[in-house]
């Protein structure tokens, strides 16, 4: 696009049913015309082509034009979805709509299910803005065809997203409840490309349903349903310090919580109303370093046992111990860390049957797999991502390293940070009241599997032709050897095979059997590598085995970042 040719921007800004963006387009316009360069390229990045509808939905910065989030491209959006609907179920379907705290999300919200009533489905939205599971829960719970959740998750302030969930008479197999995957996703995106104008969309003033809080009680009842009647052991014992990141997780967290017994709860107050600015971190996930600062602050003057976060719309769950060899007194543990002692617990649950799977995704731990050989269940690697996750045949539980887990597939099919943290509550109490730590359980599985450790390389970029330089290295040239120990084994994740579809991704595993798994995100502008050794325990030092995995991870941080060139 070049100023000279603004026929594309003209008809945009006539079109956009928001005065406040179509105000910032007019200003941009009128500064580049006037000369002004970085309005020029401001502008050419707006309308570089349109806000790409995926696997994750959409998303990206708010603001005016069709490569931002804004009221035109989730109107435009919500009618390629609406006409799919349509066409699925013989037009009568029924679509829950959800939302989180971020700017703009109650508004798309409300013009998603403008667009479905005037196409004649029907329209549940929420009653508030709530975590993302909780429209998951709501998608199988009514019986509903199709669930949008407008959420960002963990992304900066200046970003939204538009997620959905297919079910109902859509998807009745075992992805029902679960994110879209291909075909679904192409589908959809035809079907906004051939919208030829907002003003074309037909949207009706009233006629959706707003649910009550009769639904946030039936998720509660099933959240809390999942740990013993009416506490978990040790429940009144533990302490525990709770953040939800300024997001619209706090209060469902928090009555979870005191619902099966656990009221030595302590907020990180600054963090507990939903804000969509995030003022106290710069990126509003509990992976982040320094997301936590304030909750390890909390916990030392509270001497808390545990502590749990959530991230902006609660589908994820962090969590950290104390740790009296850290400078902060205390220790997150890694996605992977969470994923094992929560795997071990439901494994324990189901133990020789082998018709239940844990699954995970292949960049996690492959302690997972042992844990569910140890138990006599089944396992499964999937892609990246709990679209792959949640829809396994069999599933009991299911984990990414990112900090997702889903420990109810019956009930919500996605990731859900509600439910991870109070069965993780449920897990340190019952450790507690033993005499044990979660630390002591981890060295348990160190002693019994092997020390799996693992780490992240990741890369974040301004510019995205990084990741594919980086990508097209690893590609080319390969891993000769990581941590002085020769590479054996290269996959090219993009060629798929007879368990995984093709994904651009690249896996790399040495003789001594450390593993890297390299990919670009799939929400973020990152260049992700998964690093993972496992270290025999000798002599059963759990803790010299966790020094050697250390310096190993460091080692082939260096390997990789030589091999990326960039």
């Amino acid at each position: 696009m070049t100023i000279s040719d603004t026929s594309a921007i003209e008809s945009w800004i006539a079109d956009d049913p928001d005065a406040t963006t179509a105000s910032e387009l007019r200003a941009l316009l009128d500064a580049a015309t006037g000369g002004d360069a970085a309005a020029e390229a401001d502008l050419a990045d707006r309308f570089n082509g349109q806000l790409t509808f995926g696997t994750a939905g959409l998303r990206g910065h708010l603001g005016g034009g069709p490569n931002r989030m804004n009221r035109a491209v989730v109107i435009r959006a919500a009618a390629g979805l609406v006409d799919v609907l349509k066409r699925r179920t013989g037009g009568d379907f029924t679509l829950v709509i959800g939302h989180d705290a971020r700017h703009g999300s109650h508004q798309f919200a409300l013009d998603t299910a403008a667009v479905a009533v005037a196409a004649g489905g029907r329209a549940l939205v929420l009653p508030r803005a709530l975590p993302t599971p909780v429209a998951a829960f709501a998608l199988r719970h009514l019986e509903a065809d199709a669930a949008v959740v407008v959420t960002a998750s963990h992304n900066p302030p200046e970003d939204n997203g538009y997620k959905v969930y297919l079910g109902g008479k859509v998807v009745t197999d075992s992805g029902q409840g679960t994110q879209i995957v291909p075909p679904f996703d192409s589908e959809i995106f035809e079907a906004i490309q051939k919208v030829p104008s907002v003003a074309s969309v037909p949207r009706a003033e009233s006629g959706w349903e707003v649910l009550g809080e009769d639904l946030v009680e039936a998720y509660l009842d099933q959240v809390t349903s999942l740990v013993p009647s009416p506490a978990p052991e040790g429940a009144d014992a533990l302490r525990i310090v709770l953040t939800s990141m300024h997001g619209v997780g706090g209060e469902t967290m928090l009555r979870a919580l005191h619902m099966r017994g656990f009221h030595d709860v302590h907020v990180v107050a600054e963090q507990h109303e939903p804000d969509p600015e995030f003022p106290t971190v710069r990126f509003p996930n509990p992976e982040e370093p320094g997301a936590l600062d304030l909750s390890y602050a909390l916990a030392r003057k509270v001497d808390a046992d545990l502590i749990l976060a959530n991230d902006p719309d609660a589908d994820r769950c962090s969590a950290a111990v104390p740790d009296a060899s850290s400078p902060t007194g205390w220790r997150q543990l890694t996605g992977d860390e969470v994923g094992s002692l929560l795997g071990e617990q439901t494994a324990r649950l189901h133990e020789g049957d082998s018709s239940a799977v844990l699954a995970n995704s292949i960049v996690s731990s492959r302690q997972l797999a042992r844990i569910a050989a140890a138990h006599g269940v089944s396992h499964a690697y999937t892609l990246t991502g709990f679209k792959w996750i949640s829809r396994v045949p069999g599933l009991v539980f299911g984990y990414e390293e990112a900090l997702g887990y889903c420990v109810d597939p019956e009930h919500v099919r996605d990731k859900d940070g509600i439910s991870a943290c109070l069965r993780l509550a449920a897990f340190a109490a019952t450790c507690k009241a033993h005499g044990r730590t979660m630390t002591d359980e981890l060295d348990a599985l160190a002693l019994t599997h092997g020390l799996h450790a693992t780490a992240p390389l990741t890369i974040r970029v301004e510019d995205l032709s990084i990741i594919a330089t980086g990508m097209a290295n690893l590609r080319a040239n390969g891993i000769a050897s990581m941590a002085g120990s020769p590479v054996v084994e290269s996959i090219d994740l993009a060629s798929g095979s007879d368990s995984l579809p093709p994904t651009d991704g690249l896996l790399f595993r040495t003789e001594a059997g450390d593993q890297v798994v390299a990919r670009p995100s799939g929400t973020e502008p990152k260049l992700k590598c998964y690093l993972e050794v496992i270290v025999p325990v000798e002599g059963g030092d759990v803790a010299a085995a966790r020094r050697v995995a250390a310096e190993r991870l460091e080692a082939i941080k260096a390997d990789v970042r030589t091999a990326l060139g960039v």
